[in-house]
């Protein structure tokens, strides 16, 4: 399968879902098509021998386009207790259940997996966790197959738009009505950096590791400006993850 059909395999697994979510689904499929790339690899045959399970995904396209693309098993595990699932109910993820993904909602910190898998991921969840992940990052590597693929995507709490920011007094992680109104901060907890990925993969004893970086936060600002300026400056940043706005670990289990 192309890119290009992929993206409109995307499209409209994207135009499936209920029609609150619609448009901002369509809005991601650039990133979840570089997310399954990330993890899969260009589409081909082998794809309908592998498992795939997807932590904290939420309602996000990942595990469905993973299952509708071909892969044989894609499993996503999330407690499901953003304010989208509470506002929707399971109608949020009737596209998942149609396309066959394994749903499984539980604190994945405290209950760990299911696995084995041939790839793990987990994309802009980590920051949200509460609990220290090093005990199921352990079980991670134990979950994985023998050369099994860990991404682990999360948003960089260093990256060039808050170098220049924060001296200038703009750098809150959170909305103050989001912290102290709320019941239950669902906020980011802690952002890490590349430096401290890269402590997460020698703990782990990752082989093979790489660090990317990519910048979907400025691509995806309603300011037509900073989507402009994001496009420009997008490239020439992936040459340095340390200074994007998102950063991927990519390691292996070995074998």
């Amino acid at each position: 399968m192309s890119s290009d059909k992929a993206t409109s395999a995307l499209e409209a697994l994207a135009r499936s879902y209920p029609a609150a979510l619609v448009e901002s689904q369509l809005n991601d499929v650039e990133r979840i098509g570089f997310h399954i790339a990330l993890a899969l690899g260009a589409p081909d045959e082998t794809w309908r021998h592998k498992s795939i399970c997807d932590i904290g995904g939420g309602v996000g396209l990942f595990s469905v386009g993973c299952r509708a693309l071909g892969v044989g098993r894609s499993v996503l595990i999330d407690d499901f207790a953003d304010a989208v699932n509470l506002r929707l109910g399971g109608d949020a993820l009737d596209t998942h259940r149609k396309h066959g993904v394994e749903i499984s909602s539980h604190n994945v910190i405290r209950d760990g997996l299911r696995g084995p898998f041939d790839v793990i991921t987990s994309f802009d969840s980590m920051e949200h966790w509460h609990g220290s992940p090093r005990r199921l990052f352990a079980e991670v590597i134990r979950e994985l197959k023998p050369g099994g693929r860990f991404v682990l995507g999360v948003p960089n709490c260093v990256n060039l738009r808050k170098r220049i920011s924060v001296p200038l007094g703009h750098g809150k992680w959170s909305a103050f009505a989001e912290w102290y109104e709320a019941d239950v901060f669902r906020g980011h907890v802690r952002e890490p950096d590349v430096d401290d990925l890269r402590r997460i993969a020698a703990d782990m004893r990752l082989d093979n590791c790489q660090i990317i970086g990519r910048n979907w936060l400025g691509l995806a600002s309603r300011n037509s400006l900073k989507r402009t300026l994001s496009r420009i400056v997008d490239g020439p940043l992936r040459l340095r993850p340390t200074l994007c706005s998102d950063i991927y670990l990519v390691g292996h289990r070995p074998n």
